[in-house]
């Protein structure tokens, strides 16, 4: 039996596991979803890691892949395998590798207009649950229901809000240069699989020299799929990792 350690990103919820974690669960695999900061994944693994030496598997969406491939490269040792999903985070065309002069004037505004933001109510379950698709349109109403309903909190009115922090729309003005992160994911020893949505707004892994740093990986580029690619094509991402596991 084999551990997962599933990291959200950082719009998300451990709680948007949920559907990819039962299906994991149906395949015998015990599973570990900390509902957490990303940087955090270090504790969150260090709850168990002194019973069991490593975690066989982590995989995290967006700013988590980031995260779970930086944590495999630096303790090598701990990871059997890692799964990034849009994990690739900045590509080379991001503002985040503007000058520093852009990058703190794009930082200090988006927390200045996260201090006058009001959330958007939507008056129904249904309405939200619209919306969802409305973003995200290869979801099944499975999901976008599902994801809608724990992804969203209760005003006393009767309407709901997104369970979304605006200050994540502040990029800190710094982070990782490209190269560092070359060098980090040259150190990972485990196999990587990295999911690329085809509809993605980030372009395909396998263009990106991060992911060709990694000695050992393979790409799975998905049709029908934006960055969300677990809820847009879940049997497959479900396929996909189990076969990897099986390998």
């Amino acid at each position: 039996m084999a551990t997962f350690s599933l990291v959200h990103g950082a719009w998300g919820l451990g709680l948007q596991w949920d559907l990819v974690r039962a299906e994991l669960e149906a395949h015998g695999h015990a599973v570990h979803t900390p509902d957490m900061p990303c940087e955090d994944l270090d504790a969150g693994v260090e709850e168990y890691v002194a019973a069991v030496p490593v975690c066989d598997i982590v995989v995290g969406h967006s700013l988590g892949g980031c995260v779970v491939l930086h944590y495999t490269g630096l303790y090598p040792e701990r990871v059997h395998k890692v799964v990034a999903v849009e994990g690739l985070v900045a590509p080379r065309d991001s503002r985040m590798h503007g000058s520093i002069g852009d990058r703190m004037r794009a930082w200090m505004d988006a927390v200045r207009n996260a201090d006058n933001r009001r959330s958007k109510r939507y008056p129904s379950l249904d309405a939200a649950v619209a919306r969802m698709k409305e973003v995200n349109p290869h979801l099944s109403d499975e999901v976008a229901r599902h994801l809608t309903l724990h992804g969203t909190n209760w005003e006393p009115d009767g309407s709901l809000v997104w369970k979304f922090d605006d200050y994540m729309r502040a990029v800190p003005p710094y982070g990782f240069r490209r190269e560092d992160e070359i060098e980090i994911f040259g150190s990972i020893r485990c196999p990587a699989l990295l999911f690329s949505g085809l509809e993605s707004y980030f372009p395909p892994a396998d263009t990106d020299p991060r992911a060709k740093a990694i000695p050992n990986c393979r790409v799975v580029k998905v049709p029908q799929a934006g960055h969300w690619v677990h809820h847009d094509q879940l049997d497959l991402f479900v396929k996909e990792t189990t076969a990897f596991l099986r390998d």
